[in-house]
């Protein structure tokens, strides 16, 4: 089927259907090394106090400002 002519529910279906098929099939190559290196870092930093959280409105907010 040509991708310019599937419906948002279609895309978002299909998007649903490889990842489930990627789950399945390549677990272990989802995620990148550098990805577990981040969030490695960002959990020492909330353990020692250096973590800095905001609102989940916020967030949203300011990323909208962003983009």
């Amino acid at each position: 089927m040509d991708i310019e002519k599937m419906t948002v529910e279609e895309k978002i279906r299909a998007m649903e259907n490889l990842w489930d098929d990627l789950c399945r099939h390549a677990p272990g190559q989802l995620s990148q090394p550098w990805h577990e290196e981040i969030l490695s870092q960002r959990e020492q930093a909330e353990s020692v106090g250096e973590a800095q959280f905001i609102d989940w409105d916020e967030a949203k907010k300011k990323l909208r400002e962003t983009l």
